[in-house]
This record gives structure tokens, C-alpha cells and sequence, in this order.
């Protein structure tokens, strides 16, 4: 009896044994095969990231498919990992779609801005390097990602916006052209030389660097205002050099006019005296 259950009792000990050791031999290869398949994938993502460059891919598609591409590599090779550890494939599969659909329900909202950088990145109504106004934002687009996209304002404030709030209102593109005229407006008084005053502010634009010749700048009679006559100066700049016209330019423009006499208007009021 006491011989039956000493061999009984090696024979469980000796399966605890094996089991732990093939269990142990099975985790090994499992991170082995973990950390060689991260490395595996970075540099797979490198050479991706550089035939991107190389085949000139938009940028604005870059951060978008490097991200899908990680993201699947990642996943197969969890899913190669669970076959190793014994694991049923098919098995870790749904546990994964499970997992997704709960990460999903989760994050809701953050599933509506990703459906909205596809959309900006498949209808492109800007890129990457475009300068753009959407929701009080108004700078030059750095990075298009899945759920935001960032943009760099001139005061070089980074400002992210979600994706959603993008495709949700007015999206303003001021590159898509190629140019931008600025409208600049400035008074002369009644009784001057109007046709004077345009040519000297026409001289101004045109001897500016940062205005272009074509489309030609423009000056304009605007508005006949109570206390004077508005003019409107329309010059045409490179997205680049919009704010070096909007002040300099304008500078120049008013130190021209008063350089000829021209002064600004004042707040008139004629007054009737009544006889009796």
C-alpha cells in the first residue's frame, strides 16, 4: 500500500515537472519571439517610412499609414505569439475583436474623430504645410494624425484640434489657390486728389517686395464714409509673407500719404443757425 501511493505520488510530481518545464520552455520562446518581433517591426517601419519619402507619398498620408501599418504588424505578431505559448489562434482572435469592441464602445467619441481623419485625409480639403482658419484656429497645418490634426499659429502656439470638430464646421483654406489678397482700408478727407492719393499707395504695393505682380495690386474708392472718403488698398502676397504686408505694408502706405499732405479725416458736423 504504502509502496502504491510513493509511486503514485512521483508519478504527479514528475507531470508537475514536465508540465512546468514544457509551460516554462514555451513562455521563453514566447518573449524570445516578442522581442525579436518588435525589433522585426521597427525596422520594417523604418524602411517604410523611408520608401515613403523616397516614392514622395503625400505627408499628409504618412502619419496615417505608418500608424495602420505598426498597428497590424503589431497585432499579427500577437497573434503568432499566442500560437507559440498554445494558445488557440482562432481563440485569441475574438478575444482581440472582443477587446476591440469594448476599447470601441469605450471610446466612442474618440471612433468619430478617426472616421473624420480618414475623411480629411481621403477628400484632402487641406495638407499638410496649407494655412487654414477652422474653429478659431488659424496657422499653417503641421501633422494630419488619425484623431487630431495640429496647426501652428503665427504667435507659434501649437493648437490641436480633434478631427471631429474639423469636419463638423467651416474649414477656411488660404493656400489651396496659392495666394491671398489682403484688404487694406484708409481714409482721405473730402476735397483732396483722390486719383493722386491711388497712385501714391499704388506706388507703395509696387515697389513692396512681398506683394506680387500677378495678380496685379489694385487700389479702389470703397466706401464714402460721413467723415471722409475710404479707399481700399488689394494687394496679393505668398501665404508666407501675409503678415509682413498686413503691418509693414500698411505702414508704408500711411507714411506715404502723410509724407504728401494727406491727412486723415476727422469727425465733422455742420450746424444751421435758425433765424427768427
Amino acid at each position: 500500500m504504502g509502496e502504491t501511493f510513493t509511486n503514485s505520488l512521483g508519478t504527479f510530481y514528475e507531470a508537475i515537472a514536465v508540465g512546468i518545464g514544457d509551460w516554462g520552455l514555451k513562455l521563453i520562446g514566447a518573449l524570445a519571439a516578442l522581442i525579436i518581433g518588435f525589433w522585426i517591426i521597427r525596422m520594417i517601419m523604418k524602411a517604410v517610412s523611408k520608401a515613403f519619402e523616397t516614392r514622395h507619398v503625400d505627408e499628409t498620408l504618412r502619419p496615417f499609414l505608418l500608424t495602420l501599418i505598426g498597428f497590424t504588424l503589431k497585432i499579427v505578431l500577437l497573434i503568432s505569439i499566442a500560437g507559440i505559448v498554445g494558445i488557440p489562434t482562432a481563440s485569441f482572435a475574438a478575444l482581440i475583436a472582443g477587446i476591440g469592441i469594448a476599447i470601441g464602445a469605450a471610446f466612442n467619441g474618440s471612433l468619430g474623430h478617426l472616421a473624420s481623419g480618414v475623411m480629411l485625409l481621403v477628400f484632402k480639403p487641406f495638407k499638410v504645410g496649407d494655412l487654414i482658419k477652422t474653429n478659431d484656429a488659424f496657422g499653417f497645418v503641421k501633422e494630419i494624425s488619425v484623431f487630431v490634426t495640429i496647426i501652428e499659429t503665427f504667435q507659434n502656439e501649437t493648437v490641436i484640434v480633434p478631427n471631429g470638430a474639423i469636419t463638423a464646421n467651416k474649414i477656411t483654406n488660404l493656400t489651396k489657390i496659392g495666394n491671398l489678397r489682403i484688404d487694406m482700408p484708409f481714409g482721405i478727407q473730402y476735397g483732396t486728389d483722390i486719383q493722386k492719393a491711388k497712385e501714391i499707395v499704388a506706388t507703395v504695393l509696387k515697389s513692396d517686395s512681398n506683394v506680387l505682380s500677378n495678380p496685379a495690386p489694385r487700389v479702389a474708392v470703397h466706401n464714402l464714409g460721413a467723415n471722409g472718403i475710404e479707399l481700399l488698398a488689394m494687394p496679393y502676397v505668398d501665404c508666407n509673407n501675409y503678415w509682413n504686408v498686413y503691418w509693414d505694408t500698411r505702414q508704408k502706405i500711411v507714411e506715404a500719404l502723410g509724407a504728401a499732405n494727406y491727412d486723415a479725416p476727422f469727425a465733422q458736423r455742420i450746424v444751421t443757425m435758425k433765424q427768427s
